[in-house]
């Protein structure tokens, strides 16, 4: 079967509405989308944030190649804007349209597609951005003579405590507990002062 006669069969608009907590209703993100043409709308009551959405996940299994899925607003969609452009270059890939009815994002038309490609641009170029200011941020600590990352566990004094506590009998375990540190750290820093 080819894509022509794929798309004549389903050309359906399935539907996708969430909201964060039971006090938020989804009627209003619903009736839109049935407004829109939505013969299907699957639902989600969940934050955003969280990586596994049941409803999402079963409209992303419903649709076929052909279908358009619509939300009400970007953000309804993606947890942020990196996951947004990923699920809808997906259903890209799976000949699957994409559109938003607040933005006016259709990536079934050739407009929509520009402005998609655009997002996701952006979305590249900010991640890169955050890389390169960390980065950045780093070189200036490290020439300061300061390392990033956590605070050692094991500061130079703690050491030299735990090392009296070992000398004096205690084991790495019990001289750890005194001193309210891991095992697994004391070990380290003592391992590390040997080596270095």
């Amino acid at each position: 079967m080819d894509g022509k006669t794929d798309k004549a069969i389903f050309m359906a608009r399935i539907g996708y509405a969430r909201v964060s907590t039971a006090e938020q209703k989804l009627e209003p993100q619903v009736d839109a989308l049935k407004a829109a043409g939505c013969e299907t709308v699957f639902e989600d009551v969940i934050s955003g944030a969280k990586a596994e959405r049941p409803g999402l996940n079963d409209a992303l299994t419903f649709l076929r190649r052909g279908d358009t899925l619509v939300v009400w607003k970007l953000d309804r969609l993606g947890r942020s804007m990196k996951h947004l452009v990923e699920t809808v270059a997906e259903l890209g890939d799976r000949g699957v349209g994409f559109r938003s009815l607040t933005e006016g994002v259709d990536t079934t038309t050739t407009g929509g597609t520009l402005v998609f490609h655009l997002f996701g641009a952006l979305a590249q170029f900010e991640r890169d951005l955050i890389v390169e200011r960390t980065q950045a941020g780093l070189k200036a600590a490290a020439t300061r003579g300061r390392k990033g990352g956590r605070k050692p566990v094991v500061t130079p004094k703690k050491l030299e405590q735990a090392k009296a506590h070992i000398s004096d009998g205690l084991t790495v375990r019990e001289a750890a507990a005194r001193l309210k540190i891991s095992k697994t750290s004391l070990y380290n820093a003592l391992r590390d002062q040997k080596t270095g």
